[in-house]
């Protein structure tokens, strides 16, 4: 099984009360509650795609962390990795590092960047049932309003009329963006099924409010 998440911040007390506003107590009880939420979901031979910011600490503490966690890791870079540059960190512990990267997933592409990509590779595809065939995950904008702006532009887009270059129908073009946060799933990897469905979900909630 193949699982994606975004944006741990291990470390990073300062959202434990401000932006995020986490609400743990100290960065040792988020670490607690995160490790018992992944285990519980990740088993060894499980991939776990982290989509950057992973950690705030330098490479000893990050690379001691990372040990305690289930599966075969991947990371796609975000602008806070800089433990990366720390030689006392062990890479071995990734399958791959990254700035970004396409995969296949039960027969549909994802993109993976740390940053939302609004123009992405394959946007428009759709298989012979007319559901989507590509997805963009990313993470950076956590919560915050960049991601309401995010979701205007996936509603807008959604709303646009594009005409196939083969057919000449005029069809809805399939924005597919997924912020993979790891708060908006209980601090716990998803895969491609469950985060489009706790996006779908999350987004319906999100447009009712506004």
């Amino acid at each position: 099984m193949r699982y994606y998440i975004s944006d741990l911040h291990f470390y990073h007390e300062g959202l434990l009360t401000k932006m995020d506003k986490r609400g743990f107590g100290s960065c040792e009880e988020m670490h607690d509650y995160i490790l018992k939420k992944w285990n519980q979901k990740v088993r060894q031979q499980d991939d776990v795609v982290i989509l950057g910011d992973l950690s705030m600490e330098h490479g000893k503490l990050t690379s001691s962390l990372l040990e305690q966690l289930n599966g075969k890791l991947y990371l796609i870079k975000g602008n806070h990795d800089t433990y990366l540059k720390d030689r006392r960190f062990d890479a071995s512990r990734f399958e791959w590092i990254k700035d970004y990267e396409e995969l296949n997933d039960n027969k549909r592409k994802v993109i993976l960047s740390h940053y939302p990509i609004f123009c992405y590779n394959g946007q428009f595809r759709r298989d012979k049932e007319g559901k989507p065939k590509t997805y963009m995950l990313y993470g950076h904008v956590h919560n915050t309003q960049d991601e309401l702006l995010v979701n205007e532009f996936i509603n807008r887009t959604r709303k646009t009329m594009h005409r196939n270059p083969v057919d000449g129908e005029e069809r809805m073009l399939p924005c597919q963006m997924i912020n993979c946060f790891c708060m908006f799933s209980d601090y716990t990897p998803l895969s491609l099924d469950e985060w489009i469905e706790t996006d779908k979900k999350r987004r319906a909630h999100l447009n009712s409010t506004h």
